[in-house]
């Protein structure tokens, strides 16, 4: 049943409550017809649990393709609206890493901004602040390491604006390293012709929340792939 997921890795599950660590490259969710994290865990589970019918699975929140780490999904539509809820309400504890070309001068800091989703392209913009569809951005880090000419980086994000922290990062020239579309000059990863399986220096590393239907706090932390040693990028914090 392991190839099923291929490189997903399953983090945590209890009841209707599963969390599991994202490979890279990999969309969150896609039409049927397109491989995604939904539609590999939709196959396993069925054929776990031997379930004859559809498997209802929900996706509170998503990560960009890109993008590795923690990400929960929730098995029926109580637990489902209990965890959205959460994440409407900031109650939601996240923790990124990201790995930025240039050194960030500062310890720790907050990023603002007004951005927007550029409409008709898979990219959002930096924007004036009663600008058409401006949203605010803020977002908090602190410096974990420096190294030669990169930074390592624990974000945490007050919205959770499409492709914020890409943005933010790479709007003051510090783009994640492998992140083409926003700034970035190197490759992370293995280099694969197509654009869209390549991966960035950025991985969802933690995600704490309530249960949804038990007194319980779910505090998950999603190991780093192996991409970032590769990189050469220090794992030892």
């Amino acid at each position: 049943m392991e190839a099923l997921l291929g490189e997903i890795e399953i983090l945590y599950e209890q009841g209707p409550c599963l969390l599991i660590n994202k490979p890279g490259g990999l969309l969150t969710q896609a039409p049927p017809h397109i491989d995604s994290v939904e539609m590999r865990l939709k196959k396993f589970i069925r054929v776990r649990d031997e379930k004859p019918g559809r498997v209802y699975l929900a996706v509170p929140h998503r990560l960009d393709r890109p993008v590795t780490g923690v990400m929960v999904f929730a098995l029926h539509q109580r637990a489902a609206k209990r965890i959205s809820n959460q994440f409407q309400q900031r109650l939601v504890e996240k923790e990124y890493w990201a790995c930025v070309e240039g050194h960030v001068e500062e310890q720790q800091g907050t990023f603002v901004d007004f951005m927007r989703k550029v409409p008709g392209e898979a990219r959002s913009e930096i924007c004036q602040e009663d600008g058409d569809q401006a949203k605010q951005a803020v977002l908090y880090y602190r410096v974990i390491q420096r190294a030669e000419n990169k930074t390592w980086l624990a974000i945490q994000l007050e919205t959770g604006r499409t492709h914020q922290i890409r943005l933010q990062c790479g709007s003051r020239g510090y783009p994640i390293i492998g992140d083409s579309l926003y700034g970035s000059n190197r490759t992370f990863g293995e280099h694969h012709e197509d654009e869209r399986r390549r991966c960035i220096a950025l991985h969802s590393r933690r995600l704490k929340l309530r249960h949804p239907m038990v007194d319980q706090t779910v505090d998950i932390t999603a190991p780093l792939p192996e991409t970032w040693r590769q990189a050469g990028i220090s794992l030892k914090v």
